[in-house]
């Protein structure tokens, strides 16, 4: 996969160009080729420092456990991006417990641990890339944190309801009422009585594991912030 590796960086990796021929020949032949079935973990919190990981192909799904060990959703990651946290131990004093799962079966580049610190401490276009990544990943974090604690639980579900359905491509959803409370953080009859809701304000229709979408307008209007009174 030498020359498809080589043309993938050369489309997903921002800083290639900036690279010296020994930095790209580093990067290349040290890169490992991972594929994970969905449902697999890439990384359980402070355990592991495997690398960086680069969707080839598939969908992640950053999370983290509440105190009550809830899940809520961080970030999810598709083709070309890269994760960040799953080299934790690259961020100097900064702890996140963060989980790493694929949503779906996903082939990814991994690059070293070792092998991404060497090429930060030999090219200050890749240490500046990785700090604009960072903070992009930390705005993802940030606006999660602004829903759960400011918005009320109806926006959130519209919210979600509406960016699955652009990831999916379809109104239709696959989802279990149990998958989405851990999505939210929340608990499943917290979910399932707000559906209920949706439905009868006629949202949404309900079926055994999944729901569809029938007024996308009423379901924007329900995602934006409320204007206070």
């Amino acid at each position: 996969m030498t020359e498809e590796k080589l043309a993938f960086y050369q489309s997903a990796f921002p800083v290639w160009e900036d690279l010296t021929p020994q930095q790209r020949d580093l990067l290349l032949s040290s890169t490992i080729e991972k594929t994970f079935p969905k449902g697999a973990a890439l990384h359980q919190g402070g355990q592991d420092c495997s690398g960086l990981v680069i969707v080839y192909s598939g969908q992640l799904r950053g999370f983290i456990f509440s105190g009550s060990g809830k899940e809520i959703t961080l970030y999810r990651l598709f083709d070309r991006d890269m994760c960040l946290f799953t080299a934790s131990c690259l961020l100097k004093n900064i702890h996140f417990d963060i989980h790493v799962t694929a949503e779906k079966e996903t082939q990814a580049l991994l690059i070293p641990t070792g092998v991404y610190q060497q090429l930060m401490e030999s090219s200050l276009a890749v240490a500046d890339y990785t700090g604009q990544l960072m903070a992009s990943r930390f705005s993802d974090v940030m606006w999660v944190m602004e829903q759960v604690l400011f918005a009320s639980f109806d926006q959130r579900l519209a919210i979600f309801l509406e960016a699955q359905s652009n990831v999916d491509g379809s109104d239709t959803l696959h989802m279990t009422q149990e998958e989405i409370a851990r999505h939210l953080g929340s608990a499943r009859e917290v979910v399932t009585r707000m559906l209920k809701y949706f439905q009868a304000e006629g949202i949404v229709e309900l079926f055994r594991g999944g729901l569809t979408i029938i007024d996308r307008k009423k379901l924007h209007r329900l995602a934006q912030p409320q204007n206070p009174s």
